[in-house]
């Protein structure tokens, strides 16, 4: 018996190996075929042998697949030191994470139009993707010892992701610092706050969407979240009193913040988002080629390197944030079935993962990785095919970004320890 839970032990470890690994296969083709000369005789060369002619001809997907390696790598030596060894070392990581958040406004690189990253030896750095992995790890530290219990126990943990968050908002990179916020809300919960407070954090950015988009609909929102505070919290004539002064005011704050606080380029995103056609070749191309591109590859897509519309490049970016159209056209409602239900067992098995884990950091630690994943496939799946606006969140494992791609493997590397000792003290108490 004990023998065969072994066996189904190790099977399930190929969704953490394998869908990873699957997934930065696929996505070196379709990144090679985002490059303006793709060739289309690629497999040929690997079919007579030449791999020189082959590593050549594939520019950044090659890149990809070598980045993809190195993470590798990585996941291999993180897997084998236990996460309580990594603790003494957290709070130097986060700090060395917001030095270089600091240093990006102070000595950054800019690009498509937001300042976000360091050259190093001539390489790119993108400090926020690094950033949340720190933030993981020291938001479960706190709150492993400091759970959610009392409404002053959120201070701790709004104190280590707010720092962050600032700085990669005024990058500016709001699709990242959305990644923050989801993050907070799931680890909080997950360390037993309850479900009413996750409701009353998310609240304001839902006060801000209907004073923007239903007015009408204030009337009733501002006092069904009164009702909320009074119930849940302590001392709940205050606490009704101060949530009715916070959503006015928020209400009060959102047209300033409409026309202060967003770049242009960002209110440009939220309004096409609604309607795209109304600048059908300035901000709403992108959305509108990336969803003419996945419905042009019908069930079983045009074939890998086979996509004109990628080819052609009609996708701006597509390498990057775009990759899902790609894989949309050349692979087609099969292959996008094929990348979800990959997703969708991977977190499967985090959530497993996380139950099974030995300690509440590691449980938390794994539940912000699993958060953070597919909080980023959701959105960057929605923006493509239409349902959200373009934020800028890369597609894990499939969008080329060294990166992203380094950090993934790192996300990986630490959930992997956790299965290890979970193993491990399963294995001692037999």
């Amino acid at each position: 018996m004990f023998a065969s839970r072994g066996r189904r032990r190790q099977a399930r470890e190929w969704v953490l190996w394998g869908v990873p690994i699957a997934l930065v296969a696929l996505s070196g083709v379709l990144v090679v075929s985002t490059e303006r000369q793709a060739d289309t005789n690629l497999i040929s060369y690997l079919q007579n042998g030449d791999l020189r002619t082959f590593w050549q001809r594939t520019g950044f997907g090659a890149m990809h697949w070598l980045t993809g390696v190195v993470g590798l790598a990585i996941a291999l030596i993180l897997q084998r030191i236990p996460l309580t060894r990594l603790r003494p070392l957290l709070i130097p990581v986060y700090g060395l994470t917001v030095v270089s958040l600091i240093a990006v406004r102070l000595i950054g690189t800019t690009a498509l139009g937001a300042q976000r990253w360091i050259s190093i030896g001539g390489v790119h750095v993108q400090p926020s993707e690094f950033a949340k992995i720190a933030a993981i790890l020291l938001l479960g530290a706190v709150l492993s010892r400091h759970p959610a219990e009392r409404p002053i126990d959120l201070l701790r943990p709004l104190g280590v992701i707010s720092i962050p968050w600032l700085l990669v908002f005024i990058q500016p990179d709001l699709g990242t610092s959305l990644v923050f916020g989801a993050l907070l809300l799931t680890m909080l919960y997950w360390s037993g706050m309850p479900i009413e407070w996750v409701v009353l954090l998310l609240s304001p950015l839902l006060t801000a969407l209907f004073s923007g988009l239903l007015p009408w609909a204030m009337a009733a929102w501002i006092p069904m979240m009164a009702v909320i505070a009074y119930r849940s919290l302590p001392w709940k004539r205050l606490a009704a009193f101060v949530t009715l002064l916070v959503h006015g005011g928020m209400a009060l704050v959102t047209p300033w913040l409409w026309l202060h606080g967003l770049k242009d380029y960002q209110r440009d995103r939220l309004v096409l988002f609604l309607d795209p056609s109304q600048d059908p070749l300035g901000g709403g191309y992108h959305l509108l080629q990336s969803t003419v591109g996945i419905g042009s590859g019908g069930l079983f897509g045009t074939g890998l390197l086979q996509g004109q519309l990628t080819k052609l490049r009609f996708i701006p970016e597509q390498h990057t944030d775009f990759i899902f159209s790609a894989l949309g056209e050349e692979t087609g409602f099969i292959g996008c079935l094929f990348v979800v239900i990959c997703f969708a067992l991977l977190m499967g098995r985090l959530l497993q993962v996380a139950r099974n884990a030995r300690s509440d950091f590691e449980a938390l630690v794994v539940i912000g990785i699993g958060t953070m994943v597919m909080f980023q496939v959701v959105v960057n799946i929605f923006m493509t095919i239409g349902l959200g606006p373009v934020t800028g969140i890369p597609l894990p494992f499939l969008s080329y970004g060294r990166s992203a791609m380094i950090v993934n493997f790192i996300s990986l590397g630490l959930c992997l320890s956790v299965v290890r000792q979970s193993r491990s003290l399963i294995t001692g108490r037999r």
